[in-house]
């Protein structure tokens, strides 16, 4: 597996829910994690796994991971699997949005895969922290994300 994480921070909080992502993928091969500011469609060549991360601001993601997901082509992410996480405040959904659900809905339109539903991870103020176990719960959540991967794997390998 070579695993991608793209994402963007501005108090750090999604910057270590990413880290915490990538620390938990490596067990099964290559993971790195790239700011959205140093990525662009480019670096999806040879990626497997592509999950993306933002804040949630007005409802949706940032505006530089908005713009690097209206750059992905179709082609780029037709043989990826994809995965959406954003931060919030842990608040009902319909009051603070949700930039994951976004992302997700994007890259589905563009056709491509999701593993897993988008997940979010809870910030305490609009500069954080985060909410107290939120980084054992993105090493969880990409231990699944990981499990998942795999067993798509097997089952593309068995047809």
């Amino acid at each position: 597996m070579n695993a991608l994480v793209v994402y963007d921070s501005q108090y750090g909080n999604t910057e270590r829910i990413a880290q915490a992502i990538v620390d938990t993928l490596r067990a099964a091969g290559q993971a790195r994690a790239i700011r959205v500011a140093d990525a662009d469609p480019v670096v999806l060549q040879g990626v497997d796994l592509l999950v993306v991360g933002s804040p949630t601001q007005g409802w949706r993601p940032t505006p530089a991971v908005q713009h690097f997901l209206e750059q992905v082509s179709a082609a780029s992410i037709r043989d990826l699997v994809i995965a959406c996480f954003d931060t919030r405040f842990r608040k009902p959904r319909w009051m603070t949005g949700s930039a994951a659900e976004r992302m997700a809905r994007t890259m589905r339109r563009r056709g491509g895969e999701l593993l897993l539903e988008p997940e979010s991870f809870f910030v305490q103020g609009t500069e954080g922290p985060l909410d107290s176990g939120e980084i054992g719960r993105a090493a969880d959540w990409a231990l699944l994300l990981r499990r998942m991967y795999e067993s798509s794997q097997a089952h593309v390998v068995a047809h």
